[in-house]
């Protein structure tokens, strides 16, 4: 004899007691299969008992499809507790996607035409959350009818309804527009309140319907009014504020109608004055009010007195205990900073208090808002605030924090000294966090400081004496030693007062960055080219120190470290005597050039000279650097370290130039230079910078300059190339992973191919970043279209 199905009260209890999911899924199916069986045998007696089952276990994520066209037939019933469980399965069980929801129509229209007015709820309802286009297009008259002359609560439904229909078909505003003008003089706030959301969304799809509803402002804003200053009624009243919901709609709708309108926008300044100073704020009622008043406000073409008392708004929100509140208000305040900057600023204080909230959120805007307030006349207090929190803030908020600290220092500095000093603190304090340009922005700024070279030089040693851990303060630090450390040597400098450094003490630091574990492969040819360059300043006994240190480093496997010992230990060997001159100071880079034009500019200017390459004897070369075939860059050894991606070894042959010529005439003939946009989609565009040095006209030179055009930026962006046998690739590290949203400084990556054949130039192109969304992209480009400048 076939089990007895089960009723709904004992399934559900009989599938919370299954002890494993197993056990769960075995009940499941079992009953699945009973009420399969009595669907295909059209028992009507237990088809709603069963469909209410099959919607719970839907629920728990078990098939359920086929019970589709036991909804219809349930709500074709004449029973209306049958009608309301085959209503409950359609919404849960169908969609616009199946043919079958269409079906739906015949029914949607007799029980909207039905006499009870619970039958034309549901089918209102249902209406209102599957409707399709073909459908609603079908019933918008039942609907309209319905929203007239229905009993209060089947019109309120209809009105919502009408609302969804507007929003799927809006070339059915115009039929629409004289229901919602009607409407408006109704004195039921429920329906009232469905009303003014149906003039919105009419407002939004149509440009007619908002010229339409722009004279109607003086009744919304006299409804309005009278929410403000009405007393208490029980029947509206949430918290002592009286119907907040439609208060807010009718603010909304405001704002919609005012925008870019100056009549209109005139004829409720003064509503909007009196919503702000009369809502009550010690409740979160009244402060959703206040908020949407300050988004019409802003919205709007309100005066100038009545934007600043929405800002003062806002900075009240900064006090508010509640986390939510303070969140919004940090998030508004800064998209209205630009337009009220002055405004906002009188809050800055406030603002920089919220950096010490518990919420990290909160803690994050206020972070970001508090960069945006810079200026020139706070920068001092402020970027003194943003260090304390830099010092004690969470890692994830180091990056950001430090990175808005240098640019608004570049930007707003008083002075040199106030804006070494500050970088300093920063490095100090997060130097493994700070942006990829920190150091040669840093170098940059030091070196255009001749009248602080003595006092940086001494700062760097002392900082870097006391700790190594930081990496970009050592390679600041090692860069200086190497540069200025003779006035450290000699103890005397004019501009400030030094302590004069035993030259031993010098070295032993050095080396002490050179084998400690902490330091990155960058960090150690900073270290030894700075030790070349002190080299030039000392005693004998001391370079013989230094000549041993650097030999160690012939046989490095880092290849950096290992071409540079090689070549350093050249100069010592067949070119002392002109070691003095080839290590003297470095010359100040002209930064607008590279800053206007990325880096392409200075890359020119390096390999003007870089390509006549120390020639060194091949015996001295060892077997690793023989394989390896790098172009050996003489301002690179002399300079800061050229950061390599181990994922992306070098292949560029080696060019072998005449040592001697960098004493000679350094005039060369005009360089071969062309550009192409190569890729440009989802808002970046990557643009070639194409130069062929005259010295070496098989070797061709491109900086990739990636922008973005969106106002997010786009994490996680790497580039990688490949190009035919016959040609040979260098690509360097990018200057950063991230590239900044819309007018923010794009990053650089260059790339070195060799051509010796001359051969037309093709390269493939592999792309991947993470879009603002959080999808991740990856594409495949090819490029068979290179200037024939490139490779002729």
């Amino acid at each position: 004899m076939p089990e007895a199905p089960l009723s709904l009260p004992v399934l559900i209890r009989t599938i919370r007691n299954a002890q494993t999911q197993a056990e769960e899924r075995e009940l499941v199916q079992r009953e699945s299969a009973k009420i399969r069986g009595a669907f295909r045998g059209d028992e009507s007696d237990t088809r709603a008992s069963n469909l209410a089952k099959l919607l719970y276990i839907h629920m728990l994520g078990y098939p359920a499809h086929f019970g589709q066209m036991e909804c219809l037939k349930l709500i074709a019933s004449h029973r209306f507790h049958e009608k309301r469980i085959g209503y409950l399965g359609a919404a849960l069980l169908l969609d616009e996607k199946q043919d079958t929801h269409l079906l739906l129509t015949n029914s949607l229209k007799n029980d909207l035409l039905h006499p009870s007015a619970w039958v034309q709820g549901l089918a209102l309802s249902t209406l209102g959350s599957l409707g399709s286009a073909a459908m609603l297009r079908d019933l918008a008259g039942e609907v309209e009818q319905l929203a007239r002359v229905g009993q209060p609560s089947v019109r309120r439904k209809a009105i919502i309804c009408a609302v969804h229909l507007v929003r799927k078909v809006p070339d059915l505003t115009d039929a629409f527009t004289p229901l919602g003008e009607q409407l408006l003089t109704e004195q039921i706030h429920g329906i009232l309140h469905g009303t003014v959301m149906l003039i919105a969304e009419m407002c939004e799809q149509s440009p007619q319907a908002l010229e339409h509803f722009c004279k109607f402002v003086p009744r919304l804003v006299g409804v309005l009014r009278n929410l403000v200053v009405a007393g208490y009624s029980p029947d509206h009243s949430i918290s002592g504020i009286s119907d907040p919901f439609l208060q807010v709609q009718i603010l909304r709708l405001l704002r919609i109608l005012g925008r870019d309108n100056e009549d209109t926008s005139e004829a409720m300044n003064d509503s909007l004055a009196q919503v702000a100073t009369n809502t009550e704020t010690t409740r979160n009622v009244g402060n959703a009010i206040l908020y949407e008043t300050v988004l019409t406000i802003m919205g709007v073409q309100s005066t100038s007195g009545l934007r600043v008392l929405a800002i003062n708004i806002l900075g009240r929100f900064l006090l508010n205990k509640d986390r939510n509140i303070r969140y919004v208000a940090l998030t508004s305040l800064q998209k209205l900073l630009q337009a009220e900057n002055s405004a906002v600023q009188r809050h800055r204080s406030t603002v920089l208090t919220c950096l010490a909230d518990l919420d990290p959120t909160v803690k994050r805007r206020a972070l970001q808002l508090s960069l945006a307030l810079v200026n020139s006349s706070n920068v001092r207090t402020t970027v003194k605030e943003l260090l304390v929190f830099l010092d004690t803030c969470a890692p994830d908020l180091k990056s950001d924090c430090a990175s808005g600290i240098f640019l608004a220092t570049e930007k707003f500095a008083p002075n040199k000294r106030w804006h070494i000093d500050t970088i300093f603190q920063v490095l100090t304090m997060a130097g493994s966090y700070v942006r990829d340009d920190a150091v040669p922005n840093l170098i940059h700024l030091i070196g255009g400081a001749k009248e602080l070279h003595g006092y940086a030089v001494q700062e760097l040693y002392n900082a870097v004496a006391q700790d190594i851990s930081q990496q970009p303060l050592v390679q600041v630090a090692t860069w200086c030693i190497g540069e200025y450390g003779n006035l450290l040597l000699d103890g005397s400098c004019d501009e400030v007062e030094l302590k004069q450094v035993d030259p031993e003490e010098m070295l032993s630091l050095l080396e002490r960055v050179l084998q400690s574990h902490l330091s990155l492969p960058g960090t150690r040819a900073y270290a030894l080219t700075a030790l070349m360059k002190l080299g030039t300043r000392l005693q004998d006994n001391a370079v013989n120190r230094i000549r041993s240190l650097v030999s160690i480093y012939c046989s490095c496997h880092d290849i950096e470290l290992q071409q540079r010992a090689v070549e350093f230990n050249a100069l010592f060997r067949k070119y002392d005597h002109l070691r003095a001159s080839i290590l003297e100071k470095m010359p100040l880079v002209d930064r607008s050039v590279y800053s206007e034009e990325g880096s392409e500019k200075e890359t020119k200017g390096r390999e003007d000279v870089a390509l006549k390459v120390l020639e060194v004897a091949p015996s001295s070369h060892p077997k690793q650097r023989e394989e390896t075939n790098q172009v050996s860059d003489l301002l690179d050894l002399l300079g800061g370290p050229i950061d390599s991606s181990p994922e992306q070894p070098s292949t560029v042959a080696p060019v072998m130039g005449s040592f001697l010529d960098l004493l000679g005439d350094l005039k060369t003939p005009a360089t071969t230079s062309s550009s192409m946009a190569v890729y440009e989609r989802d808002g970046l565009l990557i643009e070639f910078s194409m130069e062929r040095p005259p010295l070496e006209p098989t070797l061709l030179l491109i900086t990739a300059t990636v922008s973005n055009r969106t106002s997010d930026e786009i994490p996680a962006f790497s580039l990688q190339v490949a190009v035919p046998k016959s040609f040979q690739v260098e690509l360097l590290a990018p200057s950063s992973s991230t590239v900044p949203g819309q007018g923010g400084p794009p990053i650089t990556q260059h790339i070195r191919v060799l051509n010796p054949r001359k051969l037309p130039l093709r390269m493939r192109l592999r792309l991947a970043y993470t879009l603002p969304s959080g999808v991740p992209v990856q594409q495949i480009e090819e490029i068979n279209s290179f200037p024939e400048s490139a490779w002729k």
